[in-house]
């Protein structure tokens, strides 16, 4: 089954996340992916952020794993610290190079956190853990979750593999 790994950096009271266009359905996820055999989670994490965003972050701390199904299988998802840079697509990433193709669309942003509840993102759990933790702190021990057969929106913006 497919493992991945997310990050949750929130800085200046914005979270960052992946703003997706896929083929004119637009949602919000978090940063990070597929985590490549031999590689832990964490490594994983510091090189799909790299990837997608440039950002260096340090102390990741590992705060949920969401059992998303299939195709989307384990999800390790972390906080970390920013330590610094600009969000921007890695050039030679897989994610710029299907942006560049123009259907498909990655952009990394950072998202008022007070916008979280109101916005499309995958998946409606992990949403709903975030609403809470981002006010009330995150968990000292990781929390454990499973997400529904259907992420939030995945009717209405016709998500099939969109992480």
């Amino acid at each position: 089954m497919r493992m991945a790994a997310r990050l949750v950096m929130v800085r200046d009271n914005h979270l960052l996340v992946m703003h997706r266009n896929k083929f004119g359905s637009e949602y919000y996820a978090l940063i990070g992916g597929g985590v490549d055999p031999g590689e832990s989670p964490s490594d994983a994490l510091m090189r799909e952020v790299r990837e997608e965003t440039g950002l260096m972050i340090a102390n990741p701390k590992l705060v949920y794993i969401e059992e998303a199904g299939k195709p989307y299988g384990t999800q390790y998802i972390f906080t970390a610290d920013y330590a610094g840079g600009e969000p921007v697509l890695a050039p030679d990433s897989d994610e710029a190079k299907i942006h560049n193709l123009g259907q498909n669309l990655y952009a990394p942003v950072w998202l008022e956190v007070s916008k979280l509840a109101s916005v499309p993102f995958l998946s409606k759990e992990l949403k709903n853990l975030l609403v809470h933790d981002l006010v009330h702190g995150f968990p000292e021990q990781p929390v454990k979750f499973t997400s529904s057969a259907d992420y939030e929106t995945k009717e209405e913006i016709g998500v099939n593999n969109a992480i």
